[in-house]
């Protein structure tokens, strides 16, 4: 089940407010049990606030479709002059197979927030060391994203003349639809699903010793599969997608640098300090 239509402006703005009283809380009181609380409660809180910010933005930019189509069919014709693979190819692999159409619009639907949401709270409880990192990762890939997607830009599957199906809409299964209020139809450039699938299989694989981090590396290459099957995409989507995010990791690197310039080390800390803080 997508976590969309539980998520909205007014809950993941409440669902902040609530669990930053709870870090306040929390973080008075002089136990272990505590600070593992108090510290939870301000990370989800902010993925929270980041979410609600985005729904803000996806409010203010719903309706203005003017231009959108037009951008849309540039994107197309400019992809047929840089010889681009057509998106009509790969659709055509799952076409002729019911079943897998509906997987792969389930898997549209449902991965993108609800993987993003287990990735953050597993790396929170088993690599911690590299959260901070990678939390700001999605943020500014996010913020990016958005700052792009509030120029229209219509998917291939409405752009009309390109021999592309809507797969979700044929078999019922369109979020836009069921969600309209959430989600945005005109914000397909850059690919947010992309980015964030990206950042999910290079964190994985990065930060986990594990022999099945290598099937978490499959979610990226799927991802870029799938939003181009479904006709939700362009592979230029895709690509610009790539590139915002390789430019917030290096952003996020650079918040750890200055991080760590500023910052004290351990070792110049006072002796009773660092006792208590590992206490």
């Amino acid at each position: 089940m997508s976590l969309l239509p539980i998520l909205n402006v007014r809950s993941a703005t409440e669902a902040s407010a609530v669990l930053l009283a709870g870090f306040l809380v929390a973080r008075q009181i002089p136990h272990r049990v505590a600070a593992f609380v108090s510290a939870a409660c301000f990370e989800i809180a902010l993925v929270c606030g980041l979410f609600a910010l985005w729904q803000v933005a996806n409010r203010i930019t719903r309706g203005h479709t003017t231009g959108g189509l037009e951008r849309g069919r540039w994107v197309w014709h400019a992809e047929r002059v840089m010889h681009f693979p057509s998106e009509v190819s790969v659709q055509r692999l799952i076409l002729g197979h019911p079943d897998v159409v509906r997987v792969v619009n389930y898997y549209y639907d449902t991965a993108h927030l609800s993987f993003m949401v287990i990735f953050l709270i597993w790396l929170w409880l088993r690599h911690r060391d590299r959260y901070p990192y990678w939390r700001n990762t999605v943020a500014f890939f996010t913020l990016m994203s958005l700052l792009i997607q509030m120029v229209a830009v219509a998917p291939p599957r409405l752009i009309g003349n390109t021999g592309l199906v809507d797969t979700a809409a044929l078999y019922g299964q369109s979020v836009y639809a069921v969600v309209g209020d959430i989600a945005d139809q005109y914000a397909a450039m850059p690919s947010i699903h992309v980015g964030w699938a990206v950042l999910i299989s290079i964190a994985v694989v990065t930060s986990s010793t594990s022999q099945w981090r290598w099937l978490f590396a499959l979610h990226g290459p799927l991802t870029i599969f799938v939003v181009v099957a479904t006709a939700n995409h362009y592979w230029l989507d895709a690509v610009v997608a790539l590139v915002l995010l390789a430019i917030a990791m290096v952003m996020s690197r650079g918040v750890e640098q200055v991080k760590a310039r500023y910052s004290p080390s351990e070792e110049a800390l006072p002796a009773q300090i660092q006792q208590s803080a590992f206490s």
